[in-house]
């Protein structure tokens, strides 16, 4: 082979790659030919898959760096919860403050108004039975939980998804009990329940007062114990649950819990809808 002709041969070993731009120009030249000059269509399919081969070289070389192939967003989404619950919390101590400041404007103008300090001395007299003060007494703890997963994931034989979780009915069937026991104060999930608490079921979580909680729930109840027990024992929503509870497994555990305090309510109490009771 003659020096004008001599073509010098490139290794590539181990240690060195061809470089994917130099794989691009060496496509883009392949593909400029003379013209009239017919090269067949091999002249024409080389480059493209050369071209092709590179961009999958730098797909490679990029996914090797750590590239997700796959990103199902749930990263994301559970950053936004955070955010979100981040800024519920800092907007209710912000509400907290406020009122303070109210209550104490108001406290300091009703001792130069009749007309303001009457109105206190009545919303006074309101505020133990309104849950708007502490308060201290025997009490009893009930506490509902969704059933166990079984290994692999398997639910109780003849059992569907519905079966296994505890529901919003479940949640009511337990406080409105406790209520009709002679209940004189109550906290779920160590929130204070008032007269325009709503409980809410959003899948297998609670929704009280704009917060989300987990499963396992906990009520506490002042009162009778004796009569609360026995109010839980004839109520046929608590009944049915206890059936579930036998057949799939789910939590259920009523028991005394001694002399507790039980805090103050300390959220927003404005009303934005109300219906005259038939």
């Amino acid at each position: 082979m003659s020096k004008s002709t001599e073509v010098r041969a490139e290794s590539i070993g181990p240690g060195r790659r061809l470089p994917w731009r130099r794989t691009l120009h060496r496509a883009r030249a392949a593909l400029r030919r003379r013209p009239g000059k017919w090269r067949g269509p091999w002249s024409y399919l080389v480059p493209v898959i050369m071209l092709g081969a590179g961009v999958l070289f730098a797909s490679s070389a990029l996914t090797a760096k750590g590239t997700a192939l796959r990103n199902d967003g749930s990263g994301e989404l559970k950053q936004i919860i955070e955010v979100r619950r981040k800024q519920v919390s800092e907007q209710e101590d912000k509400a907290a403050r406020l009122r303070r400041e109210v209550d104490g404007d108001t406290e300091a103008l009703s001792g130069l108004d009749p007309r303001i300090a009457e109105q206190q001395r009545r919303a006074a007299a309101s505020r133990e039975s309104a849950g708007m003060t502490a308060v201290r007494g025997p009490s009893i703890t009930v506490q509902l939980d969704d059933a166990p997963r079984q290994a692999g994931g398997d639910l109780p034989n003849g059992a569907r998804p519905d079966d296994v979780v505890v529901h919003q009915q479940d949640v009511q069937a337990v406080v409105n009990a406790l209520w009709a026991g002679g209940a004189e104060a109550m906290t779920i999930m160590d929130v204070r329940v008032i007269s325009t608490s709503a409980v809410r079921c959003v899948g297998n979580t609670l929704l009280l007062h704009g917060r989300v909680y987990s499963p396992p729930f906990r009520i506490v109840a002042i009162g009778d114990p004796a009569r609360m027990m026995a109010a839980l024992d004839n109520a046929p929503g608590v009944q049915e649950f206890r059936a579930a509870v036998r057949a799939f497994g789910l939590g259920y555990e009523a028991r005394t819990s001694g002399e507790v305090t039980m805090p103050a309510y300390t959220g927003s109490t404005g009303v934005t809808s109300a219906q005259v009771a038939q």
